[in-house]
């Protein structure tokens, strides 16, 4: 067996809620053992000059470029997850001479993959000089200038957990309800499909941080006390990205919440909960054949609203919906976990996407090294 690789992930989100760190040690290919994990939340602040960020970031025109405050974001950005890493680390009795390396997703301020570009903010050899471990950054760009998307690329570690799920009905499909939800298909074959399914928490929270002054709907206990407005689900659902013949990867602005006239609070929330679902089941056509079994990783596991209509939405289908954690995973650490594995897979000069996954020419790795000093 290769030897095990002691690796870090890193995940600041298009919900932009904190940095998730999670530790794993892994071949980079078949063998992966889990290890803790940390949720280290944003202040609101923090939250507010990130959205002015994204604002800034429309003018962007190359991938290294910083207009407006993103230089001075990015700085702070890389080191909140120096900061991160050093409470993981203390809390976990560990040192840096423990990890081999970090992966560090950094912060997406900007995704045009039909123009090639994407940007995230965050200074990989700044965060290997804070922290004493060897980075691995800008994991997604190698992608593109091979012909991919850019996203996603967590299909390679659902691949890796897929080999240890006991007594699901294949094939599996891994759900990660984020931001943007997005699909990994894993067939009976090896066969790895994987896109962007549609608008997942980013509507949903978008619309009660509007209307209700909070950041998400907790539990869907808003949508709850709502009831499902058809047309505005009709009118989401029409978008040709559900019926182009070609997948494509989403930004975070490629769908925009209801204006405010078209729902009260709570029928907004339950109409884009169930938008949530909807948009999964109508891309989950595209995919070679209908799951037996989903698996929801993400935050949007923690809505029940969601989890109830795709466990409806599912058996119309024959299909069975589980939780990650019914899976025996952590869905909360699972996208940072990937971009652990992800890490020890670009150290070894292993592929990160495939032309099933991005839409990449060939499979393709990806990455920066960024050492430390010494």
């Amino acid at each position: 067996m290769s030897e095990l690789v002691r690796a870090i992930g890193l995940m600041s989100g298009t919900s932009m809620d904190g940095i998730d760190v999670a530790m794993l040690a892994t071949d980079g290919q078949n063998v992966v053992e889990r290890g803790p994990f940390l949720a280290v939340p944003y202040d609101p602040a923090f939250r507010d000059r990130l959205k002015r960020g994204l604002e800034d970031a429309k003018t962007i025109c190359a991938r290294t470029e910083r207009s407006g405050i993103l230089a001075d974001l990015e700085r702070e950005l890389t080191l909140r997850h120096g900061d991160a890493v050093e409470r993981f680390l203390a809390l976990n009795g560990l040192n840096a001479a423990d990890i081999d390396i970090l992966g560090f997703h950094g912060q997406t301020v900007l995704h045009r993959p039909d123009d090639a570009l994407t940007v995230q903010i965050g200074d990989g050899p700044m965060l290997a000089a804070r922290t004493g471990i060897d980075v691995i950054y800008d994991m997604r760009a190698n992608d593109m200038v091979h012909g991919g998307q850019g996203a996603p690329l967590v299909p390679a570690y659902h691949a890796a957990l897929a080999q240890g799920l006991k007594g699901a009905a294949w094939p599996v499909c891994f759900v990660n309800i984020g931001g943007i939800s997005n699909l990994t298909f894993l067939g009976h074959d090896g066969e790895i499909v994987a896109f962007d399914s549609g608008p997942g928490n980013t509507l949903i929270d978008q619309w009660v941080e509007t209307h209700a002054g909070v950041p998400y709907d907790q539990g869907g206990m808003i949508a709850s006390e709502g009831r499902v407005v058809a047309s505005l689900v009709e009118r989401y659902l029409d978008s040709p990205f559900f019926t182009a013949e070609k997948r494509r990867s989403l930004d975070r602005n490629d769908f925009l919440p209801p204006e405010g006239g078209e729902a009260e609070l709570s029928d907004g929330a339950r109409t884009l909960a169930y938008l949530t679902a909807a948009a999964i089941l109508k891309s989950s056509g595209h995919l070679p054949e209908m799951p037996g079994t989903f698996v929801i990783c993400g935050g949007g596991r923690h809505n029940r609203i969601i989890m109830a209509d795709l466990r409806d939405l599912a058996a119309r289908h024959g299909s069975v919906v589980l939780s990650a954690e019914d899976a025996g995973f952590d869905g909360d650490a699972m996208e940072a976990e990937a971009w652990a594995y992800l890490a020890v897979r670009s150290l070894k000069g292993l592929p990160l996407t495939f032309p099933g996954t991005t839409g990449v020419r060939k499979p393709v790795s990806g990455g920066i090294l960024a050492r430390t000093q010494g």
